[in-house]
Protein backbone atom coordinates (compact mmCIF):
# COMPACT_ATOMS: atom_id res chain seq x y z
CA UNK A 1 0.00 0.00 0.00
CA UNK A 2 1.11 3.11 -0.64
CA UNK A 3 -0.35 6.68 1.05
CA UNK A 4 0.57 10.09 -0.84
CA UNK A 5 -1.28 13.03 1.21
CA UNK A 6 -2.95 15.31 -1.43
CA UNK A 7 -3.74 18.23 0.26
CA UNK A 8 -4.53 19.11 4.03
CA UNK A 9 -7.25 22.15 4.23
CA UNK A 10 -7.43 22.64 8.11
CA UNK A 11 -9.23 19.60 9.60
CA UNK A 12 -9.93 18.01 5.94
CA UNK A 13 -7.10 15.62 4.82
CA UNK A 14 -6.87 13.93 1.62
CA UNK A 15 -4.75 11.05 0.36
CA UNK A 16 -4.42 9.11 -2.49
CA UNK A 17 -3.69 5.27 -1.63
CA UNK A 18 -2.58 3.00 -3.95
CA UNK A 19 -2.91 -1.03 -3.88
CA UNK A 20 -0.51 -3.03 -5.98
CA UNK A 21 -2.22 -5.30 -8.35
CA UNK A 22 0.15 -8.04 -7.13
CA UNK A 23 -1.59 -7.21 -3.45
CA UNK A 24 -5.08 -7.40 -5.41
CA UNK A 25 -4.42 -10.55 -6.77
CA UNK A 26 -3.00 -12.41 -3.76
CA UNK A 27 -6.07 -11.43 -1.96
CA UNK A 28 -8.24 -12.84 -4.77
CA UNK A 29 -6.55 -16.24 -4.54
CA UNK A 30 -6.71 -16.19 -0.83
CA UNK A 31 -11.09 -15.69 -1.42
CA UNK A 32 -11.22 -18.16 -3.89
CA UNK A 33 -9.31 -20.75 -1.48
CA UNK A 34 -11.52 -20.29 0.88
CA UNK A 35 -14.59 -20.61 -1.59
CA UNK A 36 -13.03 -23.66 -3.24
CA UNK A 37 -13.54 -25.26 0.07
CA UNK A 38 -17.01 -25.54 -0.45
CA UNK A 39 -17.76 -25.82 -3.85
CA UNK A 40 -18.71 -28.56 -5.65
CA UNK A 41 -17.68 -29.09 -9.17
CA UNK A 42 -18.36 -32.49 -11.19
CA UNK A 43 -14.63 -34.57 -11.52
CA UNK A 44 -13.84 -32.66 -8.08
CA UNK A 45 -14.06 -33.20 -4.49
CA UNK A 46 -14.51 -29.88 -2.59
CA UNK A 47 -11.32 -28.00 -1.60
CA UNK A 48 -9.84 -29.54 -5.12
CA UNK A 49 -11.29 -27.75 -7.50
CA UNK A 50 -8.42 -25.91 -9.47
CA UNK A 51 -7.41 -22.26 -9.17
CA UNK A 52 -7.87 -21.82 -12.68
CA UNK A 53 -11.21 -23.17 -12.79
CA UNK A 54 -12.04 -21.11 -9.63
CA UNK A 55 -10.64 -17.74 -11.32
CA UNK A 56 -12.60 -18.76 -14.62
CA UNK A 57 -15.76 -19.26 -12.73
CA UNK A 58 -15.97 -16.88 -9.31
CA UNK A 59 -13.15 -14.58 -9.99
CA UNK A 60 -14.97 -11.97 -11.46
CA UNK A 61 -18.14 -12.23 -8.79
CA UNK A 62 -14.99 -12.44 -5.72
CA UNK A 63 -13.41 -9.11 -7.37
CA UNK A 64 -16.11 -7.01 -5.95
CA UNK A 65 -16.14 -8.54 -2.23
CA UNK A 66 -11.92 -8.22 -2.49
CA UNK A 67 -11.87 -4.71 -3.52
CA UNK A 68 -14.23 -3.52 -0.75
CA UNK A 69 -12.72 -5.18 1.82
CA UNK A 70 -9.06 -4.06 0.72
CA UNK A 71 -10.08 -0.76 0.46
CA UNK A 72 -11.60 -0.91 3.78
CA UNK A 73 -8.70 -2.08 5.05
CA UNK A 74 -5.96 0.22 3.67
CA UNK A 75 -8.43 3.20 4.69
CA UNK A 76 -8.35 2.50 8.27
CA UNK A 77 -4.81 1.71 8.27
CA UNK A 78 -4.10 5.28 6.73
CA UNK A 79 -6.30 7.13 8.91
CA UNK A 80 -4.35 5.04 11.91
CA UNK A 81 -0.97 5.79 11.05
CA UNK A 82 -1.63 8.98 10.56
CA UNK A 83 -3.31 9.62 13.89
CA UNK A 84 -6.41 11.21 12.15
CA UNK A 85 -9.43 10.80 14.52
CA UNK A 86 -12.45 10.99 12.10
CA UNK A 87 -15.57 13.39 12.60
CA UNK A 88 -17.26 11.30 9.73
CA UNK A 89 -17.60 8.59 7.58
CA UNK A 90 -14.52 9.06 5.16
CA UNK A 91 -15.57 9.68 1.62
CA UNK A 92 -14.09 7.38 -0.75
CA UNK A 93 -13.51 7.81 -4.78
CA UNK A 94 -12.34 5.11 -6.69
CA UNK A 95 -9.77 6.90 -9.43
CA UNK A 96 -8.09 4.14 -11.36
CA UNK A 97 -8.42 0.19 -11.81
CA UNK A 98 -8.57 -2.72 -13.98
CA UNK A 99 -7.68 -6.53 -14.34
CA UNK A 100 -3.99 -6.68 -13.39
CA UNK A 101 -3.60 -3.22 -12.48
CA UNK A 102 -3.22 -1.31 -9.26
CA UNK A 103 -6.22 0.27 -7.45
CA UNK A 104 -5.67 4.00 -6.78
CA UNK A 105 -8.44 5.99 -4.91
CA UNK A 106 -8.79 8.94 -3.21
CA UNK A 107 -9.51 8.73 0.75
CA UNK A 108 -11.29 12.60 2.05
CA UNK A 109 -11.55 12.65 6.01
CA UNK A 110 -12.57 14.94 8.52
CA UNK A 111 -11.15 14.92 11.74
CA UNK A 112 -12.31 16.25 15.14
CA UNK A 113 -10.46 19.38 16.00
CA UNK A 114 -7.60 18.63 18.89
CA UNK A 115 -8.44 21.35 21.54
CA UNK A 116 -7.71 21.76 25.65
CA UNK A 117 -10.27 21.39 27.90
CA UNK A 118 -10.39 24.69 30.22
CA UNK A 119 -10.33 24.16 34.27
CA UNK A 120 -13.52 23.09 35.05
CA UNK A 121 -13.34 24.11 38.79
CA UNK A 122 -13.64 27.76 37.49
CA UNK A 123 -17.06 27.50 36.73
CA UNK A 124 -19.48 29.30 38.56
CA UNK A 125 -22.99 27.73 38.26
CA UNK A 126 -25.73 29.56 40.14
CA UNK A 127 -28.72 27.01 41.34
CA UNK A 128 -32.17 28.39 41.90
CA UNK A 129 -34.12 26.82 44.61
CA UNK A 130 -37.91 26.82 44.79
CA UNK A 131 -40.56 25.15 46.52
CA UNK A 132 -43.99 25.05 45.51
CA UNK A 133 -46.34 26.97 47.19
CA UNK A 134 -50.34 26.27 48.99
CA UNK A 135 -51.73 28.14 45.71
CA UNK A 136 -49.63 25.88 43.37
CA UNK A 137 -50.98 22.68 45.07
CA UNK A 138 -54.62 23.74 45.25
CA UNK A 139 -54.04 24.83 41.46
CA UNK A 140 -52.88 21.33 40.63
CA UNK A 141 -55.61 19.62 42.25
CA UNK A 142 -58.02 21.64 40.28
CA UNK A 143 -56.86 20.65 37.43
CA UNK A 144 -56.32 16.98 38.20
CA UNK A 145 -60.53 17.65 38.68
CA UNK A 146 -61.15 18.98 35.44
CA UNK A 147 -59.23 16.05 33.93
CA UNK A 148 -61.35 13.65 35.72
CA UNK A 149 -64.82 15.40 35.91
CA UNK A 150 -67.51 12.40 36.55
CA UNK A 151 -71.27 12.55 35.16
CA UNK A 152 -74.75 13.23 36.93
CA UNK A 153 -77.86 12.26 35.49
CA UNK A 154 -79.51 14.78 32.80
CA UNK A 155 -82.75 15.98 34.72
CA UNK A 156 -84.15 17.48 32.50
CA UNK A 157 -85.97 16.89 28.97
CA UNK A 158 -83.02 17.94 26.59
CA UNK A 159 -81.56 15.92 24.16
CA UNK A 160 -77.69 14.54 24.04
CA UNK A 161 -74.77 16.89 22.76
CA UNK A 162 -71.49 16.15 22.15
CA UNK A 163 -69.31 16.13 25.44
CA UNK A 164 -72.46 14.56 27.31
CA UNK A 165 -72.45 10.89 27.51
CA UNK A 166 -75.10 8.40 26.58
CA UNK A 167 -76.16 4.79 28.06
CA UNK A 168 -77.07 2.46 25.22
CA UNK A 169 -78.45 -0.79 24.40
CA UNK A 170 -78.05 -1.15 20.35
CA UNK A 171 -78.79 -4.16 18.32
CA UNK A 172 -77.27 -4.01 14.22
CA UNK A 173 -77.67 -5.78 11.40
CA UNK A 174 -76.16 -5.76 7.83
CA UNK A 175 -78.66 -3.91 4.98
CA UNK A 176 -78.29 -6.23 2.25
CA UNK A 177 -79.09 -9.23 4.27
CA UNK A 178 -80.79 -8.68 7.72
CA UNK A 179 -77.98 -10.59 9.42
CA UNK A 180 -77.13 -10.04 13.13
CA UNK A 181 -73.36 -10.18 13.05
CA UNK A 182 -71.41 -11.35 16.43
CA UNK A 183 -70.12 -8.04 18.38
CA UNK A 184 -72.92 -5.46 16.95
CA UNK A 185 -75.16 -5.81 20.00
CA UNK A 186 -74.47 -4.58 23.18
CA UNK A 187 -76.85 -3.60 26.52
CA UNK A 188 -76.08 -0.29 28.50
CA UNK A 189 -72.95 0.78 26.66
CA UNK A 190 -71.80 4.02 28.09
CA UNK A 191 -70.92 5.93 24.90
CA UNK A 192 -69.67 10.03 25.14
CA UNK A 193 -70.55 11.30 21.87
CA UNK A 194 -68.38 12.75 19.97
CA UNK A 195 -65.19 10.59 21.73
CA UNK A 196 -64.91 9.18 18.04
CA UNK A 197 -65.30 5.70 19.91
CA UNK A 198 -67.51 4.14 17.37
CA UNK A 199 -67.40 4.06 13.21
CA UNK A 200 -67.99 7.34 11.51
CA UNK A 201 -71.54 8.44 11.14
CA UNK A 202 -72.85 7.01 14.51
CA UNK A 203 -72.55 9.02 17.70
CA UNK A 204 -73.58 11.78 15.32
CA UNK A 205 -77.09 10.15 15.18
CA UNK A 206 -77.96 10.32 18.25
CA UNK A 207 -77.25 13.79 18.81
CA UNK A 208 -80.55 15.09 20.19
CA UNK A 209 -81.79 11.89 21.27
CA UNK A 210 -83.36 12.16 24.77
CA UNK A 211 -83.23 9.51 27.46
CA UNK A 212 -86.33 6.68 26.57
CA UNK A 213 -86.05 7.42 22.49
CA UNK A 214 -85.36 4.86 20.72
CA UNK A 215 -84.23 5.21 16.81
CA UNK A 216 -82.09 3.38 14.00
CA UNK A 217 -79.06 4.20 13.35
CA UNK A 218 -77.86 3.95 9.86
CA UNK A 219 -73.89 3.60 8.77
CA UNK A 220 -71.52 2.32 6.80
CA UNK A 221 -68.41 0.31 7.78
CA UNK A 222 -65.34 1.64 6.48
CA UNK A 223 -63.41 -0.43 3.61
CA UNK A 224 -60.66 -0.92 5.35
CA UNK A 225 -62.55 -2.52 8.95
CA UNK A 226 -60.85 -5.06 10.73
CA UNK A 227 -63.74 -7.52 10.66
CA UNK A 228 -63.60 -8.35 6.67
CA UNK A 229 -67.43 -9.77 6.84
CA UNK A 230 -68.43 -6.22 8.08
CA UNK A 231 -66.18 -4.04 5.56
CA UNK A 232 -67.36 -1.62 3.07
CA UNK A 233 -70.89 -2.82 4.70
CA UNK A 234 -74.01 -0.54 5.17
CA UNK A 235 -75.32 -1.75 8.26
CA UNK A 236 -78.70 -0.51 10.46
CA UNK A 237 -78.33 -0.54 14.45
CA UNK A 238 -81.53 -0.23 16.69
CA UNK A 239 -80.66 1.76 19.81
CA UNK A 240 -82.26 2.74 22.81
CA UNK A 241 -81.13 5.50 24.83
CA UNK A 242 -81.22 4.60 28.53
CA UNK A 243 -80.39 7.33 30.23
CA UNK A 244 -78.63 10.91 29.45
CA UNK A 245 -75.63 12.20 31.46
CA UNK A 246 -73.69 15.26 31.43
CA UNK A 247 -70.49 15.91 32.82
CA UNK A 248 -69.62 17.00 36.31
CA UNK A 249 -67.03 18.40 38.13
CA UNK A 250 -65.38 16.61 40.12
CA UNK A 251 -65.02 17.69 44.38
CA UNK A 252 -61.86 17.12 45.90
CA UNK A 253 -62.97 15.20 48.72
CA UNK A 254 -61.25 11.76 49.92
CA UNK A 255 -63.31 9.67 47.57
CA UNK A 256 -62.17 11.78 44.94
CA UNK A 257 -58.47 10.79 46.17
CA UNK A 258 -59.25 7.32 46.75
CA UNK A 259 -60.52 7.21 43.28
CA UNK A 260 -57.33 8.23 42.11
CA UNK A 261 -55.14 5.65 44.23
CA UNK A 262 -54.84 7.77 46.94
CA UNK A 263 -56.05 6.94 50.58
CA UNK A 264 -57.24 10.12 51.28
CA UNK A 265 -57.08 14.16 50.53
CA UNK A 266 -53.98 14.54 52.67
CA UNK A 267 -52.73 11.64 50.88
CA UNK A 268 -52.96 13.16 47.64
CA UNK A 269 -52.05 17.35 48.58
CA UNK A 270 -48.99 15.08 49.49
CA UNK A 271 -48.08 13.36 46.24
CA UNK A 272 -48.86 16.44 44.44
CA UNK A 273 -46.86 18.73 46.31
CA UNK A 274 -43.85 16.12 45.59
CA UNK A 275 -45.11 16.05 41.76
CA UNK A 276 -44.34 19.95 41.66
CA UNK A 277 -41.18 19.66 44.07
CA UNK A 278 -39.79 17.67 40.77
CA UNK A 279 -40.54 19.84 38.31
CA UNK A 280 -39.11 22.93 39.82
CA UNK A 281 -36.07 20.53 39.96
CA UNK A 282 -35.85 19.85 36.34
CA UNK A 283 -36.48 23.89 35.41
CA UNK A 284 -33.52 24.32 38.63
CA UNK A 285 -30.95 21.66 36.88
CA UNK A 286 -31.78 23.12 33.18
CA UNK A 287 -30.76 26.75 34.77
CA UNK A 288 -27.39 25.38 36.08
CA UNK A 289 -27.21 23.31 32.74
CA UNK A 290 -27.98 26.14 30.64
CA UNK A 291 -25.18 28.65 32.86
CA UNK A 292 -22.74 25.59 32.78
CA UNK A 293 -22.76 25.19 28.94
CA UNK A 294 -22.49 28.89 28.11
CA UNK A 295 -19.15 28.84 30.03
CA UNK A 296 -18.29 25.81 28.19
CA UNK A 297 -19.35 27.43 24.98
CA UNK A 298 -16.96 30.52 26.42
CA UNK A 299 -14.40 28.68 27.34
CA UNK A 300 -13.40 27.19 24.10
CA UNK A 301 -12.57 28.02 20.38
CA UNK A 302 -11.53 25.66 18.00
CA UNK A 303 -12.91 24.79 14.40
CA UNK A 304 -15.60 22.91 13.76
CA UNK A 305 -16.10 19.73 11.09
CA UNK A 306 -17.78 21.66 8.32
CA UNK A 307 -19.91 18.77 7.58
CA UNK A 308 -20.82 18.25 11.27
CA UNK A 309 -22.22 21.92 11.13
CA UNK A 310 -24.00 21.46 7.79
CA UNK A 311 -25.80 18.42 9.42
CA UNK A 312 -26.63 19.71 12.17
CA UNK A 313 -27.54 22.99 9.99
CA UNK A 314 -30.56 20.64 7.97
CA UNK A 315 -31.76 19.48 11.11
CA UNK A 316 -32.14 22.40 12.45
CA UNK A 317 -34.15 23.54 9.09
CA UNK A 318 -35.61 20.62 9.04
CA UNK A 319 -37.25 20.48 12.00
CA UNK A 320 -38.79 24.24 12.01
CA UNK A 321 -40.40 22.84 8.19
CA UNK A 322 -41.92 20.53 10.32
CA UNK A 323 -43.28 22.59 13.43
CA UNK A 324 -44.15 24.93 10.57
CA UNK A 325 -46.43 21.94 8.62
CA UNK A 326 -47.92 21.45 12.17
CA UNK A 327 -48.55 24.76 12.59
CA UNK A 328 -50.64 24.67 9.08
CA UNK A 329 -48.36 28.01 8.08
CA UNK A 330 -46.72 28.72 4.53
CA UNK A 331 -43.31 27.91 3.75
CA UNK A 332 -41.03 31.32 3.48
CA UNK A 333 -37.99 32.10 2.87
CA UNK A 334 -34.98 32.92 5.62
CA UNK A 335 -33.57 36.17 6.18
CA UNK A 336 -29.80 36.73 6.02
CA UNK A 337 -30.54 37.44 9.85
CA UNK A 338 -32.33 34.59 10.45
CA UNK A 339 -30.09 31.87 8.41
CA UNK A 340 -26.87 33.42 10.08
CA UNK A 341 -29.10 32.71 14.12
CA UNK A 342 -29.27 29.36 13.05
CA UNK A 343 -26.07 28.49 11.53
CA UNK A 344 -24.69 30.37 15.04
CA UNK A 345 -27.50 27.56 17.09
CA UNK A 346 -26.00 24.78 14.85
CA UNK A 347 -22.48 25.83 15.71
CA UNK A 348 -22.76 25.96 19.59
CA UNK A 349 -24.60 22.30 19.81
CA UNK A 350 -21.84 21.30 17.62
CA UNK A 351 -18.89 22.42 20.03
CA UNK A 352 -20.49 21.78 23.02
CA UNK A 353 -21.03 18.29 21.70
CA UNK A 354 -17.40 18.07 21.39
CA UNK A 355 -16.50 19.50 24.08
CA UNK A 356 -18.57 16.88 26.63
CA UNK A 357 -17.78 14.47 24.45
CA UNK A 358 -13.85 15.05 24.93
CA UNK A 359 -14.46 15.71 28.86
CA UNK A 360 -16.33 12.29 28.91
CA UNK A 361 -13.74 10.37 27.17
CA UNK A 362 -10.70 12.19 29.17
CA UNK A 363 -12.79 11.00 32.38
CA UNK A 364 -14.06 7.60 31.09
CA UNK A 365 -17.25 8.34 31.46
CA UNK A 366 -19.68 5.63 29.87
CA UNK A 367 -23.45 4.97 29.73
CA UNK A 368 -24.04 1.06 30.88
CA UNK A 369 -26.02 -1.16 28.90
CA UNK A 370 -28.15 -1.56 32.51
CA UNK A 371 -28.52 1.96 32.45
CA UNK A 372 -29.79 2.11 28.69
CA UNK A 373 -32.47 -0.48 29.99
CA UNK A 374 -33.20 1.55 33.26
CA UNK A 375 -34.10 4.42 30.23
CA UNK A 376 -36.25 2.13 28.33
CA UNK A 377 -38.53 1.19 31.15
CA UNK A 378 -39.03 5.01 32.02
CA UNK A 379 -39.69 5.53 28.76
CA UNK A 380 -42.38 2.79 28.26
CA UNK A 381 -44.01 4.05 31.91
CA UNK A 382 -44.90 7.01 29.92
CA UNK A 383 -47.09 4.98 27.93
CA UNK A 384 -49.76 3.20 30.56
CA UNK A 385 -50.87 -0.10 28.95
CA UNK A 386 -48.62 -0.18 26.15
CA UNK A 387 -45.32 -0.87 27.50
CA UNK A 388 -45.10 -4.20 25.86
CA UNK A 389 -45.35 -2.35 22.41
CA UNK A 390 -42.72 0.30 23.43
CA UNK A 391 -40.08 -2.70 24.71
CA UNK A 392 -40.48 -4.01 21.13
CA UNK A 393 -40.28 -1.11 19.63
CA UNK A 394 -36.61 -0.30 20.68
CA UNK A 395 -35.75 -4.43 20.35
CA UNK A 396 -36.39 -4.22 17.00
CA UNK A 397 -34.25 -0.64 16.29
CA UNK A 398 -31.08 -0.60 17.52
CA UNK A 399 -30.92 2.83 16.33
CA UNK A 400 -33.25 4.09 18.44
CA UNK A 401 -32.13 2.74 21.64
CA UNK A 402 -28.41 3.82 20.80
CA UNK A 403 -29.96 7.06 20.27
CA UNK A 404 -30.66 7.16 24.11
CA UNK A 405 -27.48 6.62 25.08
CA UNK A 406 -25.95 10.34 23.76
CA UNK A 407 -28.81 12.38 26.05
CA UNK A 408 -27.75 9.59 29.35
CA UNK A 409 -23.72 10.41 28.64
CA UNK A 410 -24.84 14.07 28.36
CA UNK A 411 -26.35 13.93 31.75
CA UNK A 412 -23.69 12.08 33.18
CA UNK A 413 -20.56 14.62 31.75
CA UNK A 414 -22.61 17.39 33.15
CA UNK A 415 -23.46 15.46 36.56
CA UNK A 416 -19.38 15.05 36.22
CA UNK A 417 -18.94 18.81 35.78
CA UNK A 418 -21.18 20.00 38.45
CA UNK A 419 -18.91 18.39 41.26
CA UNK A 420 -16.28 20.41 40.09
CA UNK A 421 -17.54 23.60 39.61
CA UNK A 422 -18.59 26.40 41.99
CA UNK A 423 -22.45 25.93 43.16
CA UNK A 424 -23.84 28.47 44.82
CA UNK A 425 -27.73 27.91 46.06
CA UNK A 426 -30.66 30.93 45.77
CA UNK A 427 -33.98 31.05 46.82
CA UNK A 428 -36.15 31.68 44.40
CA UNK A 429 -39.97 31.74 44.01
CA UNK A 430 -41.42 29.07 41.39
CA UNK A 431 -42.70 32.13 39.58
CA UNK A 432 -39.43 33.35 39.50
CA UNK A 433 -37.66 30.29 38.34
CA UNK A 434 -40.16 30.14 35.37
CA UNK A 435 -39.43 33.57 34.73
CA UNK A 436 -35.79 32.37 34.15
CA UNK A 437 -36.52 29.94 31.73
CA UNK A 438 -38.74 32.57 29.54
CA UNK A 439 -36.28 35.58 29.86
CA UNK A 440 -33.83 32.47 28.87
CA UNK A 441 -35.38 32.33 25.58
CA UNK A 442 -35.97 35.92 24.92
CA UNK A 443 -32.40 36.85 25.16
CA UNK A 444 -30.60 38.20 22.01
CA UNK A 445 -28.76 36.25 19.46
CA UNK A 446 -25.57 37.06 20.20
CA UNK A 447 -26.51 35.39 23.70
CA UNK A 448 -26.94 32.13 21.73
CA UNK A 449 -29.55 33.51 19.22
CA UNK A 450 -32.79 31.75 21.44
CA UNK A 451 -35.73 33.40 19.20
CA UNK A 452 -34.84 30.63 16.63
CA UNK A 453 -33.58 28.48 19.15
CA UNK A 454 -37.21 28.76 21.01
CA UNK A 455 -38.67 26.96 18.17
CA UNK A 456 -36.17 24.17 17.61
CA UNK A 457 -35.68 23.33 20.73
CA UNK A 458 -39.58 21.60 20.86
CA UNK A 459 -39.86 17.92 21.28
CA UNK A 460 -41.65 15.96 18.66
CA UNK A 461 -41.43 12.71 19.97
CA UNK A 462 -41.80 11.27 16.14
CA UNK A 463 -39.36 8.29 17.15
CA UNK A 464 -41.34 7.26 19.91
CA UNK A 465 -43.48 4.32 18.84
CA UNK A 466 -47.05 5.35 18.06
CA UNK A 467 -49.86 5.33 21.18
CA UNK A 468 -52.25 2.36 20.33
CA UNK A 469 -55.51 3.68 18.75
CA UNK A 470 -58.87 2.73 21.18
CA UNK A 471 -60.69 0.24 19.45
CA UNK A 472 -63.41 1.05 16.60
CA UNK A 473 -69.84 0.19 16.21
CA UNK A 474 -66.25 0.56 19.34
CA UNK A 475 -65.00 0.73 15.66
CA UNK A 476 -65.56 -2.70 15.65
CA UNK A 477 -68.90 -3.25 16.51
CA UNK A 478 -67.76 -4.74 20.20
Amino acid sequence: MQVKEIKQDGLTHEMEITIPANDIDKRVDERLVEVGKTIKMPGFRPGKVPMAMLKQRYGKSVMGEVLEAAVNETSAKAIEDKKLRPAIQPKIEVKEFDDGKDLVYSLAVEVLPTFEITDLKKAKVEKPVAKPDKKAVTEALENIAKNNTSTKLVETKRGAKDGDTVVISFDGRTADDDVHHDGMQSDEHRLMLGSGQFIPGFEGQLVGAKAGEKKDVKVSFPADYGATELAGRDAIFEVEVKELLEPADAKIDDEFAKSLGMDDVAALEVAVEEQLAQELDQHSRMNMKKALLDFLDDAHTFEIPPTMLEMEHKNILDQLELERQRNGEEKAGLSKAEEKEYKDIAARRVRLGLILAEIGNQNKITVADQELQRSVIMEAQKYPGQEKEVFEYYSKNPQALESMRAPLFEEKVVDFILELADVTEKEVTADELMKMLDDDEEEAPKKKASTAKKAVAKKDGDDKPAAKKKAPVKKKAD
